[in-house]
């Protein structure tokens, strides 16, 4: 065998080169990435304190880094699967599940929201926590009604999601979100029914005062 030419250095060079290009561009999606989360958390506080349009704007914002990725991926397809790239969807899908829900009392299909399947399941089951935040906010405003809505959705959500039987060995750390919802909606209720003895038992006494002041 005879070997023409020894020198490595140009095949090298350019690997090096495409290897530094690959690295500014996972610093970006990074960077992106946790920007996005950030405004998907902010949009759920916003949708907490009902300033729904400051919200939209917020998830508006949150979508173009997506869109961005999107087209990153085109040439980096790897670049999709890093963990903070799922954590940002997922944060981005509870954000406009909650969203939607508070604002039009539906729920949004996953090529709606623009976010993957797994990451709309995952969203989901975390948006029974901000609806146990919801429900305690109408408890506080003497709200029971409202409150008791919002355990009958955490209800629906639990139910519809420990229905998928194959999605709970498919999505990894649905089992765990399924659990933590399961004590939840548990310490809710309790919330709940206390709350409305409290306040029957308020108006039973509010009667009572007013009946022997009428005699």
């Amino acid at each position: 065998m005879v070997v023409k030419n020894l020198s490595l250095k140009p095949v090298l060079t350019k690997i090096q080169k495409e290897l530094r290009d690959k690295d500014e561009v996972r610093e970006q999606v990074q960077r992106d990435m946790r920007r996005a989360t950030r405004l998907s958390k902010q949009a759920i506080l916003f949708t907490h304190q009902k300033r729904l349009k400051e919200a939209r704007k917020l998830l508006d914002d949150a979508k173009k880094l997506f869109v961005k990725l999107g087209k990153i991926a085109e040439a980096h397809p790897d670049m999709v699967y890093s963990g903070m790239v799922e954590a940002a969807f997922e944060e981005h899908a509870e954000s406009q599940i909650l969203l939607r829900l508070v604002e039009e009392g539906r729920f949004a299909a996953p090529e709606e929201l623009g976010v993957p399947s797994m990451a709309y399941v995952l969203g989901l089951g975390d948006v029974i926590g901000e609806l146990r935040r919801r429900a305690l906010d109408m408890l506080r405003k003497g709200d029971v009604k409202a409150a008791e809505n919002c355990l009958r959705m955490m209800e629906k959500i639990y139910m519809e999601l420990i229905s998928m039987n194959d999605a709970y060995m498919l999505v990894p750390g649905l089992r765990r979100k399924g659990d933590v919802a399961r004590h939840v909606i548990e310490a809710t209720r309790g919330d709940i029914t206390l709350e409305a003895r409290r306040t029957t038992l308020e108006r039973s006494i509010k009667r009572l005062e007013k009946a022997l002041k009428s005699r």
